[in-house]
């Protein structure tokens, strides 16, 4: 059991025999009145962000997750194929429970959330906050784009498409935060 003080992003809770992630939380003390704890909290079955309010020192069931590294091998139309690097047994995971799955590269090291009281079934999938991806399409730049904060779309070797500087051209590399799905950097080949 934890209690509200102990809340911190990525805690796992159980409310009414569903699992829940903290996203994001927000301590509250009012002019008048009892402090509460404002929540995001998503849904692991489903994928669903809701917001729900708990009185300051309330106590909710806290839930065991590990986060255990794997290797993306491929993808085809059963699933996502990840390898255990200590073990080398293969875990295949639904389309579903991958959050930024255009952002994978083959051969990528990932953290699979697994829930380990419940028969250590997975239930989702942290990317490194950053991957660095080859850009195959974008329209060229000209001369002089790099003066501007303007943005065009690129199409990246997995497929995502996000938007990029005017000077960033074909087969460059490009950092991308996958928190945000943002560009950050150009780097060298």
């Amino acid at each position: 059991m934890v209690t509200t003080s102990d809340f911190r992003n990525g805690l796992c809770i159980e409310i009414d025999q569903n699992l829940y992630m903290i996203v994001d939380f927000q301590h509250v003390k009012p002019g008048k009145g009892n402090a509460f704890v404002r929540t995001k909290l998503k849904n692991i079955n489903d994928g669903r962000v809701t917001e729900r309010t708990f009185s300051a020192g309330h106590k909710v069931n806290d839930i065991r997750i590990e986060k255990r590294s794997y290797q993306f091998l491929y993808s085809d139309n059963s699933g996502y194929y990840f390898m255990d690097e200590n073990t080398f047994e293969q875990l295949t995971l639904q389309e579903e429970l991958i959050e930024g799955k255009d952002l994978l590269k083959e051969g990528q090291i990932v953290s699979i959330l697994i829930h380990v009281e419940d028969v250590e079934k997975p239930i989702g999938i942290d990317l490194p906050h950053f991957v660095e991806l080859e850009v195959v399409y974008t329209e060229p730049g000209e001369r002089g784009d790099t003066a501007t904060a303007a943005k065009k779309p690129a199409k990246l070797e997995t497929g995502a498409v996000i938007q990029v500087p005017l000077f960033i051209s074909q087969n460059e590399v490009v950092r991308v935060d996958t928190r945000t799905r943002e560009y950050c950097e150009r780097l060298q080949k």
